[in-house]
């Protein structure tokens, strides 16, 4: 790089870098769209939000079969069953908590015995990883959890949604905004927010308020809509290639920025009431607006169905599938027979247990290769965003799942990449039990799923590239 000083250009091997100030000053290339900082930050727009919940006891307090976790709290809260004892069947269970609370794991198993047994209403749903939904035994008791989110749990009510997000993404590239109905966990190191919809009043009747600001309710009152509107194109948006593409550098240090046409509404600080606008011009301008917002906001109520694994999609998960959706991820076995037996054991090494009990990646068994000219038929208008390669992604020898293109096996969300991360956790070795026939449809939904978002957000690029 010195002999480039006594160059007779020297300027020829060098670009300009002018570093945002408000991003930090970074010294590097970054992506950013021009009117990022004319956009209202997720926080502006949903003020509150709660972290994930944090168990520091995972292999004790979580569990995909809720018979097994039952038996588990069961034996936890028997009197009988002395402290040594539980420590030598679940080690996770009597470890005493550090980090946000610091409680002797001893004392805090008294204080629930003291207080009781299990509570039934405390095993709850709970999204371990985005698309992988497990059991959690949640309790508020100081010490039990590593960190209970209490105020979280309280929000997690029927009929309320989360989107999750982070202020900085340092090392990964974006893949925030998982639509969650409950309680979740925090996705990859260090913790996320979950903004919900509504936050629950404090009011005896347990109404509910909208998880909005001040600008955000007027800015919507304005353009004559809902907060779900605008919760889901802010769903919609999150998932916008495009819209990652452009802000790449800007979301990695920083919360995201939704693209709000008119933002904020006239009436705030700064900005003219509508009165002085000309009415003529503004009911036209609102009406753009309006209409612009609620076909992203359609388009995000299509993507939450596709992203929640308990919510059906016809022609993807359910009723007769579109021809080119039931190309892809075809459970089969290396003789052409049916899956049977040893066949839904999941051995081909994609997780083991490392220290501490967490669950480390494995390498796996995927076979690469080309999508054979039947596929490609079936498959059609589906592989300008699917791609040509593919792999065959074995559970074990002889049983395998044909066709998950490499672009939907490679799909990251929350900072994982989703179908091998759930895969991780299924090896027979960490689930001591073969798959059940309802795991494998969860793969293949899963990959179904993430095949239908992908092209969907390509055909959109597609036509408007074509106009």
């Amino acid at each position: 790089m010195l002999e480039s000083l006594e160059a007779p250009d020297m300027d020829s091997g060098y670009s300009r870098l002018d570093p945002a100030f408000r991003l930090g000053l970074p010294f590097k290339p970054m992506a950013v769209s021009k009117d990022w900082f004319d956009w209202p930050a997720l926080p502006d727009l949903f003020p509150v939000s709660f972290p994930g919940v944090q168990t520091k006891r995972d292999s004790f307090l979580i569990d995909v079969d809720l018979d097994r976790l039952k038996a588990r709290i069961s034996d936890y809260f028997n009197a009988d069953v002395s402290h040594e004892e539980i420590a030598r069947r679940y080690p996770g269970a009597m470890k005493s908590s550090s980090g946000f609370v610091v409680r002797n794991a001893r004392t805090v198993r008294e204080t629930l015995l003291a207080r009781g047994g299990s509570n039934e209403d405390s095993f709850v749903r709970f999204a371990y990883r985005p698309f992988d939904d497990r059991w959690l035994y949640w309790d508020a008791e100081r010490g039990f959890l590593g960190r209970p989110s209490i105020d979280y749990r309280r929000q997690a009510f029927k009929g309320n949604s989360f989107i999750e997000a982070r202020e900085r993404e340092a090392k990964e590239d974006f893949s925030r905004g998982t639509p969650i109905r409950g309680l979740a966990d925090n996705f990859g190191n260090g913790f996320s927010n979950f903004f919900p919809l509504w936050l629950r009043d404090n009011s005896e009747d347990g109404g509910r308020r909208p998880n909005l600001s001040g600008a955000a309710q007027r800015y919507l009152k304005r353009l004559g809509l809902s907060v779900e509107d605008l919760f889901h194109h802010v769903l919609a948006t999150l998932h916008d290639p495009a819209y990652r593409e452009a802000n790449a550098g800007a979301l990695r240090m920083e919360w995201p920025r939704i693209p709000l046409p008119g933002w904020p509404a006239p009436g705030t600080v700064g900005v003219p009431p509508a009165s002085e606008q000309g009415s003529a011009s503004l009911d036209r301008e609102t009406l753009e607006v309006a209409e612009a917002l609620t076909r992203l906001a359609a388009r995000g109520h299509q993507l939450a169905a596709l992203l929640d694994p308990d919510t059906p999609v016809p022609g993807v998960t359910t009723g007769a599938l579109r021809p080119e959706i039931a190309a892809i991820a075809v459970p089969a076995t290396t003789d052409g027979r049916n899956m049977t037996g040893d066949d839904f054991a999941l051995t081909a090494s994609y997780g083991h247990v490392g220290a501490g009990g967490a669950v480390m990646p494995g390498q796996g068994r995927i076979v690469e290769r080309i999508i054979t000219p039947d596929e490609r038929t079936a498959m059609g208008d589906m592989l300008p965003a699917l791609g040509d390669t593919t792999f065959d992604v074995y559970l074990n020898d002889r049983a395998f799942w044909r066709n998950v293109p490499a672009t939907v096996w490679n799909y990251k969300l929350g900072g994982y990449q989703v179908l091998k991360k759930w895969l991780s956790y299924r090896e027979r070795g960490i689930l001591d039990r073969p798959l059940r026939p309802e795991e494998v449809q969860h793969f293949i939904d899963t990959a179904r799923r993430i095949t239908t978002i992908l092209v969907c957000y390509e055909h959109e690029r597609r036509f408007a590239q074509a106009f």
